[in-house]
């Protein structure tokens, strides 16, 4: 038996779980029609075959109707949702693992024009800033129908095989009670912490009665939230106490900030260029004063520090929810003494970013997370092994020398620069992001490791290409910033990459107009203000760096705002001319009816890539399907069969920003759908 102290099992009343690694819940969007169906399945499934001693589901599971979902959460409300969560379940237990699932009641944190259209209901008419909804202040009849929602919910829970549920108490209803911030209701459930805490053990009460002794049942709660007039540290360790004295649960787990702005979700859920484990001493406190079974997880993505946590009793369960995003087999990769192959977290944040705009949870780079079903995490050997050729060693194109020499090809890559990595190694100019190197070094072990031949600072043309009597050819060649966007003077202005990689010295008055609202923007924009420069953003959009989206926006705001910074939005660049030593900028509207003038003595042009495509278009006539891809076999999962040519030597595609400028996970996606068939 190992003596690894994640590896150890640990007793949670009658549960035992098989090792300290937990995924605690989070909702990756995944249900459909709000059920938890076979994609939501395969996808937790898939974490429980990897060896995780239990895995939550949701973040959270909707309660009631007017709890309706900000974004696509299992609707626990509706008695169709046993079947669903009892398949699950039986999966998730035959692999070996437990499975509990998060239940809330969103209280301010929706939105009222959600579902059903019911009134938002908190302790106070307060406005949430994330969601915008003022809420009606709850009344009493609100209050019964909401317990009894909670026990109705945690019985189906029950009825569907869980082992527990967990209940949700940072931002949503049950701490908006606890909070002075959020209620402001007189006795018996506002003033006193004792009535605050009222509503919650009425609750947890209700569902004990429902649900018996035998059924865990736990609490994520924030123990500080740290803001002024908040739920203060002292209220968090007096909370925690009540919560253990009440006998009603069997864990703690520990949440530290609030989560009402998308800069204090940020502070909770910490993203690359933050500090790993902000949180966790914090829970360690809360546990040596408790003596409780504690839980946590807040930006611990790697085994070291997960082991760590563990090793010095900071907490009994160790969470590593966004790791588990990036590798679901981190378990079964530390027992088999295989820590080095763990895909590793790069705290991009690509996963929960989705999620905030009403997407589906993917991973920046496994792009099989969330596709389990026509996407493998690990890739099965070939029939028989073939020669490929990939050009470019940028994501996609390590991507593709990974997947098809563990297939058991023999891999050649040409890439012109001497080091692999393309736009990530742009993107890694800024200390913030350094971590996108992960990307690319995970890449290059496993291709090393499979035998990929790599040639640097080799310009591949069909000849060398031809040489290496390839079967399949992947052009991976990724794009050139595209500024020809201007009606006139496109020769004055330089590029954000110009900026970001040096080749450019900033100016002093600096126009950065970003017109794909994509990090290189902000990047150029923040390498410029550092050196003292005034600098002004533009976009035509309504919004700024739409691309960049919520958590990813709040560092890069952080430093920006400090520094000689404006952003102007709903304005285009259209043409730029000398005007002696200086630009003048002639800028316009999609709105129409504006035309300004405004003078800099530098101007920067973000507007994506155009594909570095040449070579695509030579090798296409000599290829057996003359490039084609069929969309039909790509989006089902299955191999490419297409023969347009039969005289053709090689089959040939091209990937990322070679077809059309998008980012590193379309990169990798197209990669692994086309290289798990070669």
């Amino acid at each position: 038996m190992s003596n690894d102290p994640l590896l150890q099992p640990y007793q949670l009343k009658h549960l035992t779980l098989r090792n300290r690694i937990i995924v605690t819940s989070h909702e990756p969007a995944y249900p459909e029609d709000g059920m938890p169906k076979e994609r939501y399945r395969a996808y937790t499934v898939e974490r429980a075959k990897g060896g995780v001693a239990l895995t939550m589901t949701a973040g959270s599971a909707a309660v009631a109707k007017d709890s309706p979902p900000a974004f696509n959460n299992i609707l626990a409300y509706k008695d169709e949702v046993v079947p669903w969560i009892r398949e699950l379940t039986d999966a998730v237990h035959e692999a070996g693992a437990a499975v509990m699932i998060q239940l809330t009641h969103l209280g301010r944190r929706t939105r009222w024009d959600k579902g059903d259209w019911l009134p938002v209901v908190a302790p106070s008419h307060r406005r949430e800033a994330a969601h915008r909804a003022f809420p009606k202040r709850i009344e009493d009849w609100d209050i019964a129908r909401i317990v009894k929602d909670y026990a109705d919910a945690a019985e189906r829970m029950r009825a569907g095989g869980m082992d527990g549920v967990e209940l949700e108490a940072y931002g949503h209803l049950l701490d908006q009670f606890w909070s002075p911030l959020t209620n402001d209701l007189d006795a018996p459930y506002g003033g006193s912490l004792e009535n605050r805490m009222r509503f919650g053990m009425e609750v947890l009460r209700a569902i004990r009665e429902r649900v018996g002794p035998d059924f865990i049942l736990g609490l994520r709660y924030s123990a500080d939230e740290a803001v002024e007039g908040g739920i203060t540290r002292e209220d968090g360790f007096e909370i925690s106490r009540r919560l253990k004295a009440s006998g009603l649960i069997d864990y703690l787990n520990i949440v530290r900030g609030h989560i009402d702005t998308d800069a204090a979700l940020t502070d909770v859920i910490p993203i690359q260029g933050m500090a790993n484990s902000p949180h966790l001493d914090f829970a360690g406190e809360i546990r040596a004063a408790t003596d409780f079974p504690t839980f946590h997880a807040a930006r611990i993505p790697d085994v070291a520090t997960a082991r760590h946590a563990i090793a010095s009793g900071k907490v009994d369960m160790v969470g590593m929810t966004r790791a588990h995003m990036t590798d679901p087999h981190i378990v079964r990769k530390i027992m088999a003494g295989r820590e080095d192959d763990i895909r590793p977290c790069v705290g991009a944040n690509y996963c929960l970013d989705r999620i905030y705009q009403g997407g589906a949870a993917y991973c920046i780079h496994n792009a099989a997370t969330g596709r389990e079903l026509t996407m493998p995490h690990v890739v099965p050997p070939a029939p028989r092994p073939r020669n490929v050729v990939v050009v470019g060693a940028g994501p996609g194109g390590l991507e593709a020398a990974r997947v098809s020499a563990e297939r058991g090809h023999r891999v050649t890559v040409f890439e012109v620069a001497d080091k692999p990595g393309g736009q990530i190694r742009l993107t890694a100019q800024s200390p913030r992001r350094r971590e996108m190197l992960g990307i690319v070094e995970w890449r290059m072990g496993q291709c090393e490791k499979h035998g990929v031949a790599f040639r640097f600072n080799t310009w591949a043309d069909v000849a060398a290409i031809e040489a290496e009597a390839p079967d399949v050819v992947v052009v991976a060649t990724g794009g050139l910033p595209h500024t020809e966007i201007l009606s006139a003077g496109n020769e004055l202005v330089v590029s954000a990459w110009d900026i970001i990689s040096g080749d450019v010295k900033p100016g002093s008055d600096v126009l950065v107009f970003d017109d794909a609202g994509d990090p290189a923007a902000l990047q150029a924009a923040e390498i410029i203000a550092l050196t003292g420069a005034r600098v002004e953003i533009m976009t035509p959009d309504r919004s700024f760096a739409p691309e960049v989206m919520g958590m990813n926006l709040v560092p890069s705001m952080r430093a920006l705002q400090k520094l000689d910074t404006t952003f102007t939005v709903t304005f285009r660049l259209e043409a730029v001319e000398r005007s002696g030593n200086r630009l003048l900028a002639r800028i316009g509207s999609d709105y129409g009816g504006v035309a300004k003038e405004r003078l800099y003595d530098q101007i920067v042009v973000n507007h994506g890539t155009i594909p570095l495509d040449d070579i695509y278009f030579e090798l296409k006539p000599l290829s057996s399907n003359l490039g084609e891809t069929s969309y039909d076999a790509l989006v089902a999962g299955e191999p490419q069969a297409i023969v347009g040519n039969p005289a053709g030597r090689f089959q040939l595609f091209r990937i990322g920003d070679a077809v059309s400028a998008r980012n590193t996970h379309a990169a990798i996606y197209d990669a692994l759908r086309l290289a798990k068939d070669f």
